[in-house]
């Protein structure tokens, strides 16, 4: 992959550096997630989980001012049209959405500014979470429009949050802050919003040089942890520990230990 951005400047960017890929949502002040930027995000989300040069991904938004105020909504007419109908457009965003849940190498993403329908939804799909400590706005509020979170927003939102939390979130339309999103278990880390994506970058980039097969397996474990007893849990977790036995990065890992110096992972 190029270490430069793609010729297109619309709907997004994505730029490779070492073993982080960083997508840019390129609809700035809004960021908002079009039929054109699911497509795009849905070629690279099946590019990301086969390119083995790529161990951690970034997803941002272009500019200073919002991540995302979720659906491009004055398309959707239209797009019901293209599409033939309301579920071929959901199916997709659920689809994207459960591939980067699911992928096998860490998503890392930014909340500054809105971050509200869609642009919730996408995030509480990826593993980490960084907000700005000042001006985030995030929520879900199809409820001011009649509506209900479609691509997943209530039971990630749930699971992420409980349920206590969730209600109050979607149910009473609340738009809250970095500190609060924190405070609930919703976001990670909290950081200046001068900060953030050097901070994300960072943070991908720390993870990209975990060792591959490891995280792979860990990711496994824990995304769906959710949905087995604990019996299948540990059931899985024993297998991903007899996949990496063995392995170069475990190998490593141990002469490095014994050996009093930091482990070099992830060498052909």
């Amino acid at each position: 992959m190029a270490n430069t951005p793609k010729e297109s400047t619309f709907p997004l960017l994505v730029q490779q550096d070492g073993a982080v890929i960083t997508i840019t949502i390129n609809d700035a002040p809004w960021n908002r997630m079009s039929l054109e930027f699911m497509n795009e995000l849905e070629i690279w989300v099946e590019k990301l989980a086969e390119d083995t040069s790529v161990r951690a991904v970034v997803i941002t938004s272009a500019g200073e001012e919002n991540f995302s105020v979720g659906m491009h909504l004055k398309q959707l007419a239209g797009s019901v049209k293209t599409r033939g109908d309301m579920e071929a457009i959901l199916d997709q965003r659920l689809r994207v959405l459960a591939a980067i849940e699911n992928m096998e190498k860490p998503w890392v993403v930014t909340l500054f500014g809105y971050c509200l329908g869609g642009g919730l939804e996408l995030p509480l799909a990826c593993h980490f979470r960084l907000a700005a400590a000042e001006g985030a706005k995030i929520g879900l509020p199809e409820l001011d429009i009649g509506a209900i979170p479609a691509w997943g927003g209530t039971a990630r939102l749930t699971r992420c949050v409980g349920r206590m939390h969730a209600l109050d979130m979607i149910l009473r339309v609340k738009h809250i802050s970095g500190p609060e999103a924190y405070r609930i278990g919703l976001v990670n880390e909290v950081w200046p919003n001068s900060e953030l994506k050097r901070k994300a970058y960072e943070l991908a980039k720390q993870l990209s040089e975990m060792p591959a097969g490891s995280v792979a397996g860990v990711l496994r474990c824990v995304v769906g942890a959710g949905e087995r007893s604990l019996q299948e849990s540990l059931y899985e977790e024993r297998q991903a520990v007899l996949r990496n036995r063995g392995s170069k990065d475990q190998m490593e890992g141990m002469m490095a230990f014994i050996e009093k110096r930091k482990p070099r992972f992830n060498r052909e």
